[in-house]
């Protein structure tokens, strides 16, 4: 499957956030705590989401998509080993709190997910292990076991991550007794997944520096939510609109999520407008070249980098980007670079701003020069990633000329069909099997 774009004229209009990718499948798995029916609205019918589908349906979940809602039900957790699934992502690690919580015992793939350098999954088995598990890694899975139940344990995270977070509030509600999380990731799609289990019954809350609380119950109902407009979807469109020019209503952008970002878009000279039910994108004058480092939120998220790099291209001077959370992740310039852009790539940290991955020979800086004129002359790219894959997007409808992309249904896993929503702004893009 491919997308085939012209590009090089402005994008205008109105377009609608669907819900968030990774805020959708981490409450999928959250219903696996509970033999209730749950019911998920703002539900997004995205590749990410189907293969958490079938995840859940092998465990024991009955599961009903329809009209943007999503209800799942698992009253009995007919199988706690689930070695193998159609296809790989992040998510089934997810799932061995709420398998150990209800069976006592799981089993479920090696990670799998986007090509960005690794994404080791020990902090994920440590906080598993201090809750009284044993873990075990095979060659194609990971296999944990807590016959007598999970314990309350403190669980000292080395680094804010988001999986390991979810990974620890996920096993630790159920638990029993009293669990303190120290350094958690306090990301949005968190905070969702919190109150969703907050409904259900659980006692959760947040404390100072980082940290998350817990009081382990016996049991959790079933529950309704709302899953919250997907901020990475939010910022490639502002990022579109700003660099072809053009103005946008992102409608179900809230400001909460995206305050980092709205910073560096008023930084840069261009310019948003807060209104009811969105946020309006536009660039009325000349941009400015920026410095950005991404970090654990309330930081610059790392999936807003790769949209923020197209955006750079269009910018008066040079900019740079430093990558602190993932090491591999500007594949992409080379594709950049075929369009005319003048990126360079390193192995150093921005200056004054060592990071952990200071001395190793991990390419996660960036520099930018622009503003540069993209064009494309029938240039082909493939899809490296999900992220990568919607910068191939962004960048052929920034460039003039035709631009044909391989392999779209990677970027099919977090966004819903893109295509038939960027026409709706003026986006010349076709889809050919």
């Amino acid at each position: 499957m491919r997308f085939v774009v012209r590009g090089g004229k402005p994008l205008r209009g109105e377009i609608k956030l669907a819900g968030s990718k990774n805020g959708a499948t981490n409450l999928m798995v959250a219903t696996l705590l509970t033999d209730e029916l749950c019911t998920l609205h703002n539900f997004p019918s995205i590749g990410d989401t189907a293969i958490t589908a079938e995840l859940c349906r092998k465990i024991g979940s009955e599961i009903t998509v329809r009209g943007g809602m999503a209800t799942v039900h698992t009253p009995s957790i007919r199988q706690s080993k689930v070695a193998e699934l159609s296809r790989r992502n992040r998510i089934p690690i997810l799932a061995m709190g709420p398998l150990l919580s209800r069976a006592g015992e799981a089993e479920v793939p090696i990670l799998g997910g986007d090509k960005i350098g690794p994404r080791p999954v020990d902090f994920h088995l440590e906080a598993l292990r201090a809750l009284g598990a044993t873990v075990e890694i095979t060659e194609k899975s990971y296999v944990a076991r807590a016959p007598q139940g999970l314990r309350g344990a403190v669980i000292q995270l080395p680094f804010p991550s988001v999986g390991a977070t979810e990974t620890s509030i996920l096993a630790a509600v159920l638990a029993k007794g009293k669990t303190e999380i120290r350094n958690a990731a306090l990301e949005p799609e968190i905070m969702s997944m919190m109150k969703m289990l907050q409904n259900m019954g659980a006692i959760v809350e947040l404390g100072a520096n980082r940290d998350i609380y817990i009081e382990g119950v016996s049991k959790l109902r079933g529950a309704a939510h709302e899953i919250i407009p997907d901020r990475n979807e939010a910022v490639s469109f502002a990022c579109l609109a700003l660099a072809t020019r053009g103005e946008i209503l992102v409608r179900g952008a809230l400001q909460d999520h995206l305050i980092t970002f709205l910073n560096v878009v008023r930084r840069m000279g261009a310019e948003y407008n807060v209104v009811s039910g969105g946020i309006v994108f536009s660039r009325p004058s000349l941009l400015r070249a920026i410095s950005v480092e991404t970090a654990p939120h309330p930081g610059f998220m790392t999936d807003w980098q790769q949209p923020l790099a197209v955006l750079l291209t269009q910018a008066q001077g040079k900019s740079t980007i430093h990558e602190t959370i993932y090491e591999d992740r500007f594949g992409y310039a080379e594709d950049l670079r075929a369009l005319g852009a003048r990126i360079e790539v390193s192995n150093g940290c921005a200056e004054g701003h060592a990071c952990h991955f200071s001395g190793k020979a991990c390419n996660h800086s960036a520099t930018i020069e622009g503003p540069v004129e993209l064009k494309s002359d029938g240039k082909e790219f493939r899809v490296r990633d999900l992220r990568s894959g919607m910068i191939n997007v962004s960048a052929a409808l920034v460039s003039k000329g035709e631009t044909k992309i391989e392999g779209v249904e990677e970027i099919d896993r977090g966004y819903e069909r893109i295509d038939e929503r960027l026409r709706k702004l003026g986006a010349d893009i076709r889809r050919e099997a």
